[in-house]
């Protein structure tokens, strides 16, 4: 017996693949010895806000480095100095006219300076950008990657403290 394969599964299969790679991460103030993660919304497909991580491609000649440290700037307005690499994440998803593969690479950010805004969202994808304590992370991010990010951030600011 054959089972059929479900359209939209059979389309994706035959979409171009192409490769994306981008960096963010959190950035991370201190205060009264609580920290607080740089975080923005921005609304899904179906309309809904969604906190996430500020991130973005890195551009011809940055290092993921660099382009973490300019996302974070222009996502959240928060200037941020990189303190470690947090992980990688690498996943799949199908946009409407490809597949595509891609590579995150998150870094833990000691916050400088700046005002917490998306005025500067060059693509205007954050809608809202908000200090949220860490700890609250694991509740609110939409991502389940994104949680264990939190997760390993969380871990090695108790390792330097």
């Amino acid at each position: 017996m054959r089972v059929k394969q479900d359209n939209a599964a059979h389309r994706a299969s035959h979409l171009p693949v192409s490769n994306e790679t981008s960096a963010g991460g959190i950035a991370v103030r201190i205060d009264d010895g609580v920290a607080y993660a740089a975080c923005i919304g921005r609304r899904n497909r179906a309309g809904r806000l969604e906190w996430c991580l500020p991130k973005g491609h890195i551009e011809a000649g940055e290092t993921p480095e660099q382009a973490a440290v300019r996302e974070v700037a222009e996502e959240t307005g928060i200037e941020a100095e990189i303190i470690h690499l947090i992980g990688v994440i690498d996943y799949w998803f199908t946009g409407d006219d490809r597949r595509v593969h891609k590579v995150v690479h998150h870094f833990l950010l000691e916050a400088q300076g700046g005002t917490i805004t998306t005025e500067n969202d060059p693509d205007h994808e954050a809608e809202v950008a908000e200090w949220i304590a860490l700890t609250d992370l694991r509740s609110r991010l939409a991502f389940p990657n994104e949680r264990k990010m939190a997760q390993a951030a969380a871990q090695l600011l108790a390792i330097r403290t």
